[in-house]
């Protein structure tokens, strides 16, 4: 079972992205592995073999200094009711959170971020949080087998503003803010039994 199940940092944390038009805002959990891997292989017990293949078309951000928090804001609306002394709350429609990550800019990685702001290419995105090293291809895209734990989260939007800080006294950052379309998936990671391995939330 590759799902967290002890307390600890999420300091491994990632995120990568695949462009993707379709309008899958509520994909299931393997529709939305498809999008980042190009195949998921038996695995015989071992724990030991890669078990998935990412796809050309994902890419990595490198260098992120902060995540933002992941996940839907409470809107919670007070009802007056005749004849009670307090008000009565019941939960509004929420407000998708704006999304900023900070990243230890590099522009020879980065430059690409701008380019999918200019474009308003709609995005997938999936957050993958860790609290320990997990297999990277070459081009420090996350894979996994179902002897790592991780919680990966997914959701759908565009990049809409890139924002560079230079500064004197620490490295140049930059900040980018991403809008969200529908809600979050997630957390899903590899399920393991003794000759398989599925995707899915924990049991």
């Amino acid at each position: 079972m590759a799902h967290i199940t002890s307390i600890g940092a999420s300091k491994f944390t990632t995120l990568d992205y695949v462009a993707n038009t379709a309008n899958n805002a509520n994909s299931t959990a393997a529709d939305l592995h498809a999008l980042f891997v190009s195949n998921s292989s038996t695995i015989l017990g071992t724990e030991t073999a890669t078990d998935e293949t990412k796809e050309s078309a994902v890419k990595h951000v490198g260098n992120i200094r902060e995540f933002p928090s992941l996940g839907t804001p409470a809107n919670i609306v007070n009802v007056p009711v005749y004849g009670q002394a307090a008000s009565s709350q019941v939960a509004g429609q929420s407000d998708a959170p704006t999304l900023e990550f900070t990243l230890n800019y590099v522009p020879a990685d980065h430059a690409g971020l701008d380019v999918l702001r200019k474009s308003a290419t709609r995005l997938c995105f999936r957050v993958r949080i860790a609290d320990a090293d997990i297999t990277t291809d070459a081009n420090g895209v996350l894979l996994a087998d179902n002897a790592d734990k991780f919680a990966d989260f997914y959701f759908f939007g565009t990049v809409a503003s890139f924002e560079i800080s230079p500064s004197l006294s620490d490295s140049l950052q930059a900040t980018i803010a991403v809008t969200i379309e529908g809600d979050f998936n997630g957390p899903f990671a590899l399920v393991a039994d003794s000759s398989t391995s599925t995707y899915a939330l924990p049991a």
